[in-house]
């Protein structure tokens, strides 16, 4: 196949919807001889922050000199961007010969008189192809949704399993109490592993720690108490942490903001702590990595004189660490929000909860197929705002808000993940003036 009929096959096969169970992953690896056994793995469950932590991770282990695939979704961009090592997407070449093979396997299962494999699960299979042949020395792997009976559950023993900050989320598919989507989530934990968890309140904590007692797992959750804020600003932040091996991290910067991503950090040390048992690592290593890692989309200032910054908070949970970051950073200030929301999500309570920090909203439809469109979004949003707009696509709604903002007020988009790549677009098109610019 070429690069445009791969293309069109992952899309077509996006039909078979999403089937929760690892029978058809099974089957499907074990007619490519199964390359996730032959690959050491770092897997990651939880509803926010996944990508942040495993970006963390991913930076110290490749300043230390180590080859990494990295396996995750959504994709804000393009579907190549799931699949990277060394922090640089599949060639299209390479994704192209990776997909025919896993078609391959599939066509062979269909005429064994099984079902098609979802397309998460060809995905998935073709992530494992392609990092086994790319020789990486270690995976970062990245649960689609849920755990337990996730794809990338298909792996029998990682080196270890983290659980980032578990909220409300997905509840149609994992349960509507956050007791439900737990056990889901922590369906990952294998026999005798070592499990990190993201700071969780009580209940989280004590429903993992029972599950890990029941298979021999050892648990670490990162500490919050142990962590000393040194510095905070909009473009960064360094704080000190004595991890639970007693190790003390004097100053680890990163170029992340929102006090969530000092949680993620902290978690993430914890992670590494755990991977030193299988890879040479230092404190130069760790601090340089933190200070070099990126991950776009995710409270990112893509503009100042006004602040433009994009953020991808798509849930109650993300929603939150976004109001507090702009209760710290922007108290006082005229912001305005550019929304859009995927028309399964809890957007009315994300409404409510940001309604405190901005009056003006302009909602957009997002080009994802499950997008509220903006009027939609706007009725609801009149609830709560004294004016709100409906407009065509986000480059109109970016263009006649930067028409309005003087250099000192805040433009914030944010509401989904699926419209990531449309910012991309107009950010260097002369959307976003010169002056604007970060």
């Amino acid at each position: 196949m070429n690069i445009q009929e791969t293309r069109a096959y992952l899309s077509e096969i996006k039909k078979y919807g999403s089937v929760p169970g690892l029978d058809s992953i099974k089957r499907l690896l074990a007619q490519l001889d199964d390359p996730q056994e032959k690959l050491r793995i770092v897997h990651i469950a939880g509803t926010n922050g996944k990508g942040s932590i495993l970006a963390m991770v991913e930076s110290v282990l490749r300043t230390s000199g180590y080859r990494t695939g990295r396996y995750h979704s959504p994709v804000l961009f393009d579907v190549r961007e799931a699949f990277q090592v060394d922090e640089t997407w599949i060639s299209s070449k390479d994704l192209c010969t990776h997909v025919d093979k896993v078609k391959s396997a599939a066509d062979i299962i269909v005429a064994e008189g099984y079902p098609h494999p979802t397309s998460f699960e060809v995905e998935t299979a073709v992530a494992f192809s392609y990092f086994l042949e790319s020789a990486v020395d270690v995976v970062l792997l990245e649960t689609g949704m849920g755990g337990r009976l996730d794809a990338t559950n298909i792996v029998k023993k990682p080196l270890v399993e983290i659980l980032a900050s578990i909220s409300m989320d997905h509840m149609q598919f994992l349960g509507n109490s956050i007791e439900e989507i737990t056990r889901e989530k922590a369906g990952i934990i294998k026999q005798n592993t070592d499990v990190i968890l993201y700071p969780s309140d009580k209940n989280i904590y004590e429903q993992v720690k029972g599950i890990c007692e029941n298979k021999q797992a050892r648990l670490v959750m990162a500490d919050k108490g142990a962590v000393r804020i040194l510095c905070q600003d909009i473009d960064g932040q360094s704080f000190s942490y004595r991890s639970s091996r007693g190790h003390y991290y004097e100053k680890i910067t990163i170029p992340l903001v929102g006090d969530h991503q000092i949680y993620n950090a902290i978690t993430a040390l914890e992670v590494l702590e755990v991977l030193k048992k299988y890879f040479c690592m230092g404190i130069f290593e760790f601090e340089k990595g933190f200070a070099n890692v990126k991950w776009p989309g995710r409270l990112e200032v893509i503009g100042k004189k006004p602040y433009v910054i994009r953020d991808g908070a798509h849930n109650v949970d993300a929603a939150k660490q976004l109001a507090q970051f702009l209760e710290k950073n922007f108290t006082n200030k005229r912001i305005f929000y550019i929304i859009g929301v995927l028309m399964d999500k809890e957007y009315e309570k994300i409404l409510e909860m940001m309604s405190p920090y901005a009056k003006e909203v302009y909602t957009v439809t997002s080009r994802s197929p499950r997008a509220l469109s903006a009027e939609k979004l706007a009725v609801c949003a009149k609830k709560y705002y004294p004016y709100v707009q409906p407009m065509g696509d986000v480059k109109t709604a970016i263009q006649t808000v930067l028409n309005q903002a003087d250099e000192d007020d805040v433009v914030m988009i944010f509401g989904s993940l699926s419209f990531m790549k449309e910012i991309e677009e107009i950010r260097y098109d002369g959307t976003l003036s010169e002056s604007c610019r970060a």
